[in-house]
């Protein structure tokens, strides 16, 4: 995961052993007896590449993103309509206003695939990522009836952003990067500091207006899935770098619609069965959750699954309930 968190830069996953090995801790404990404040579980999921023992990918979900303590702040993305009688002209000018939540809502992030793993026929990054509905379906009351995502805007080559470099700096005197890393611990300085009314996109720089609500190119491809399975715009944008924030209600998302539970069994006397791609999660003697892709049969009048092939290292025993969500 350290060598994952160099690939990117997030927040909720940084480039820091002691800060990882810490959330690992935490997680770990999330699985087993998660508290009953949400805003304290964090939930890691690694895709392993078990031929060479190597974690190849991370996702992660926080089960609730802002609190009285912490808020989740954003800033609003809005416009005002201004018109001049005596000179008959009007303009519509985009407006920015900061905004916060004291009972936000669950929160995904964290999504990396290892570089040498990418453009994988098996879809490796979106099994990452779909892994992490599946446990949401299991375990709705563990978390927010919505949930949230942040994409990660274009950045400039150094790793700076525009949007910052327009408003934050100003009002803050320090670097996009050096801000998000105090804003992990303390979010005081953002109410504090940042102007409170109306930010005009028409004073900001082309670029820092380009910015606003964009995703980069390597997020192309997540902000894609997202609307697929259910997530829209909400036309609010994060504070520091002006990444858009997209958001659904947990039971609305595709994904959770088909999540499905159902019985091994070892006859297919029945021809009632449907073959299903699927991100499926089974009883594990070692793990208090894992999942795996696999492609099963599916009996949906009797609830029934049948496992043709790919299932034999897992020994699942019949009988045994598993659940799945779709992978297509």
């Amino acid at each position: 995961m350290y060598e994952l968190s160099g690939k990117v830069y997030f927040i909720n996953l940084p480039h820091d052993k002691e800060i990882i090995r810490s959330k690992i801790e935490r997680s770990q404990e999330c699985f087993i007896n998660p508290s009953p404040n949400l805003d304290e579980n964090y939930y890691f999921f690694v895709l392993e590449d078990t031929e060479h023992n190597k974690v190849i990918g991370v996702s992660m979900i926080h089960a609730q993103h802002g609190t009285e303590k912490e808020p989740h702040f954003y800033l609003k993305v809005s416009s005002e309509h201004k018109f001049s009688q005596t000179i008959n002209t009007g303009f519509v000018h985009g407006t920015l206003k900061l905004g916060l939540d004291t009972d936000g809502p669950t929160e995904i992030g964290g999504l990396v695939l290892h570089p040498d793993y990418r453009g994988n026929k098996d879809k490796l990054g979106k099994q990452i990522s779909f892994v992490r509905f599946l446990y949401m379906a299991l375990h709705p009351q563990s978390f927010k009836p919505v949930v949230h995502s942040e994409l990660m805007p274009p950045l400039d080559p150094d790793g700076n952003s525009p949007l910052w470099e327009a408003i934050g700096r100003r009002f803050m005197n320090m670097g996009y990067q050096e801000a998000d890393k105090l804003s992990r611990n303390n979010k005081e300085f953002i109410l504090s500091l940042f102007p409170s009314e109306n930010i005009y996109m028409t004073l900001l720089t082309p670029e820092a207006r380009n910015a606003i609500g964009k995703v980069g190119e390597d997020t192309q491809p997540v902000k894609k899935m997202l609307e697929k399975i259910g997530f829209t715009y909400v036309n609010e944008v994060d504070p520091f770098d002006g990444g858009p924030h997209y958001r659904a209600k947990l039971q609305d998302l595709t994904l959770v619609q088909g999540f499905k539970k159902a019985i091994v069994t070892d006859s297919l006397e029945s021809k009632n069965f449907v073959r299903r791609d699927c991100i499926m999660s089974f009883n594990h003697p070692h793990y208090s959750f894992m999942a795996t892709k696999l492609t099963l049969l599916y009996n949906p009048s009797e609830n029934l699954v049948y496992f043709e092939k790919g299932a034999e290292d897992l020994n699942i025993p019949v009988g045994d309930e598993i659940c799945f969500i779709p992978f297509n």
